[in-house]
């Protein structure tokens, strides 16, 4: 790609004017072929990110032909565009990011662009001005798991015998202009608004944190006495929500119905303990995905534009037969 590897032996002259390449083999020894690759996360705010984190650092190792130059965000869009611009002057062989937001990315990726430095998104999208400006996305598609998440809550409703009956629910958003806030939103809300006995009481960020989550829901059963059910965009936020609905005496999971998105590991330990009712998946797993994409590249061939990772949805159903096969 971009950075040209050292192939060039050290010419040694000796006397008589002979050339040749001694401690040829020496150099080649030395000299580093990995694949240095600048990876810029969002942070560290849920389970469903450290897995995420923990699959870019597992993959991307010196034995698998890489060297990975990591950087936390923190949640900071101005940290993760300071990150890409140190990965240009790193001289990276490819940079990844996962987007804080969607917005405001052209001037950075033009910088990455002119450095022929290609640009790899992960999780979430950016919108950009120029397409051109990334080379791939690995991710989940956010918009089908808002979509799952209101259809499995259509055959609940269904299955229970509750068509009759108006519901009132909340949605906890994640952090709001996030590509998985965006479409989970938007693919719960334009679910919700097919079915007249859905009413959405409010909607508010709980920022995908726990602590937010259960902050958020606190103040939505202060406000409203009667709410029915949940939408939490992840499951950091749903776990919060679970604590602040036990506080008030009571029950999640049947006296409040609660989805939420992601379905990590511990999501599969409440849906089987009754307290979750429901977990989209949202597979966090993109670091071989992105390694699949780079090898692909380096030898010189072409890989698709959005590439969706594999998701399903489970519930307090098959929860205990499928978590013995979680990877996170």
């Amino acid at each position: 790609m971009k950075k040209l590897l050292v192939l060039l032996m050290v010419l040694v002259t000796v006397a008589g004017g002979m050339v040749f390449a001694a401690g040829a083999s020496e150099v080649a020894a030395t000299g580093s072929d990995l694949i240095t690759v600048g990876y810029s996360q969002v942070g560290a705010e849920s389970d469903w990110r450290t897995a995420n984190t923990e699959s870019f650092k597992s993959t991307f190792v010196e034995a698998n032909g890489y060297k990975l130059i990591f950087d936390d965000a923190q949640q900071k869009q101005e940290n993760q565009i300071k990150a890409i611009r140190n990965f240009i002057q790193q001289d990276v062989d490819y940079i990844v990011v996962a987007p804080v937001v969607e917005t405001g990315w052209d001037t950075v990726l033009t910088e990455a662009k002119a450095a022929g430095i290609p640009v790899i998104l992960s999780d979430r999208m950016m919108k950009l001005s120029d397409d051109s400006l990334y080379l791939a996305w690995v991710g989940g598609n956010f918009l089908k798991e808002g979509q799952d998440g209101v259809s499995w809550l259509n055959d609940y409703v269904k299955k229970a015998g509750r068509e009759n009956e108006d519901l009132n629910i909340i949605l906890l958003q994640g952090t709001i202009g996030s590509s998985a806030q965006v479409g989970r939103t938007q693919g719960i809300t334009e679910g919700l608004a097919k079915n007249p006995r859905y009413k959405l009481l409010a909607k508010q960020t709980g920022e995908f944190t726990q602590a937010k989550g259960q902050e958020v829901m606190e103040s939505m059963l202060k406000a409203y006495s009667d709410i029915d059910v949940v939408f939490a965009e992840n499951d950091n936020m749903a776990f919060g929500a679970i604590d602040a609905i036990k506080a008030v005496g009571k029950v999640p999971g049947k006296d409040i119905i609660i989805i939420s998105f992601d379905a990590v590991h511990e999501a599969f330990n409440k849906m089987i303990a009754g307290e979750l009712n429901c977990a989209v998946e949202c597979n966090p797993l993109h670091g071989p995905r992105v390694a699949e994409i780079i090898q692909i590249l380096e030898a010189g061939g072409k890989v698709e534009k959005i590439m969706y990772v594999d998701e399903g949805v489970f519930d307090t159903s098959n929860a205990k037969e499928v978590l013995p096969t979680r990877k996170y």
